[in-house]
């Protein structure tokens, strides 16, 4: 079952009996873990009909016996399990049982960051139950999402705003809601956001500097480089992320280069690059400064990075400084 057809179930108060959400965006599932609550177990009765155990310290036997506990007061009990992939396999096995008879009256629902497909449990949960996996939002989703999510609240953005939003902000779901919380106090009567706005409220994110650092490798600005990569690492942002970042930064400026090598319309771009359009021009103007024949050189020097961060034991800061000074050296 998708997200989507799970909502609709929602909607409609058909929640199935087994259901394991799991997945990359742990801001979906809460989302619609905190609506099933809502709809199946009114507040005045949860305290004898809500019970939420945690993977890894609760016992099969302790969910089992509660999940077949009828319940008070209301004609459902939610049993809700988090961090399911916590338990081990032997206690996962207890609940084939139940998977294969469960009490109507009661709603069994596990949480957890992913599947194993090779264990029974989830074997004999796929024939009996339903799964439903939320996987991360692409960058190019995320203007959507944040649409939607200011709709919500009761306001909009300007083409500019938007954008200039989601530069700022990132792809963290729960960050992003936050930054959504600020903009609507700060915009009062107003339900219309515009870049001013943004810029005096949202905090600006560690995707903007990286954007910069790339942009000083790209003008071979040495010193303005290194500067923005010591204040990365100041702010505490793990090294492995830079070199991450980075690289799917020089991934997107060599399909950009590509693209315009084969003369695609820029109105195509943005989507077969996968990006906000509101970003192409700078990322053209960055894959227009590299060679066909450096990307080579620049994914090498990035992999060797990658292999010295996590093998070597070279103190990180040495070793992205030395990528730096390659990338921008060309």
């Amino acid at each position: 079952m998708t997200p989507g057809e799970l909502k609709k179930r929602l909607r409609e108060k058909q929640i199935p009996g087994l259901l394991f959400l799991y997945g990359e965006e742990t801001f979906f599932i809460e989302r619609i873990l905190r609506e099933i609550v809502e709809k199946t177990v009114p507040l005045e009765a949860r305290d004898f009909n809500l019970q939420v155990f945690h993977g890894k310290d609760c016992r099969a036997a302790s969910v089992l016996d509660s999940a077949r506990t009828f319940p008070a007061f209301s004609p459902v009990r939610l049993v809700v399990v988090r961090d399911a992939q916590n338990l081990p396999a032997a206690e996962l096995d207890q609940f084939l049982s139940y998977l294969n008879n469960p009490v109507p009256e009661t709603i069994l629902v596990f949480t957890g960051d992913k599947v194993d497909g090779r264990r029974k449990f989830y074997q004999v949960f796929k024939s009996t139950g339903v799964l439903v996996e939320f996987k991360k939002l692409y960058d190019n989703q995320i203007p959507g999402f944040v649409k939607d999510q200011a709709g919500d609240a009761g306001f909009s953005f300007t083409e500019d705003a938007l954008a200039l939003f989601c530069k700022r902000v990132g792809s963290h779901l729960q960050e992003i809601c936050g930054e959504l919380s600020k903009l609507r106090n700060y915009l009062g009567e107003r339900n219309v956001a515009e870049p001013s706005d943004i810029l005096a409220v949202v905090t600006d994110s560690r995707v903007d500097s990286v954007f910069e650092l790339s942009d000083a490798v790209g003008r071979k600005d040495v010193g303005l480089a290194l500067r923005l990569l010591h204040r990365l690492l100041v702010e505490g942002v793990a090294p492995l992320l830079i070199l991450a970042m980075l690289t799917r930064h020089f991934r997107q400026l060599w399909k950009a280069h590509e693209l315009l090598r084969q003369r695609v319309p820029e109105k195509e771009m943005a989507r077969r690059i996968g990006i906000n359009p509101y970003f192409l021009t700078g990322i053209l103007v960055q894959a227009r400064r590299i060679s066909s024949d450096n990307f080579r050189g620049i994914f090498e020097s990035l992999l060797e990075s990658d292999l010295a961060l996590k093998s070597s034991g070279s103190p990180p800061a040495a070793v992205l400084e030395s990528l730096v000074l390659r990338l921008a050296a060309g």
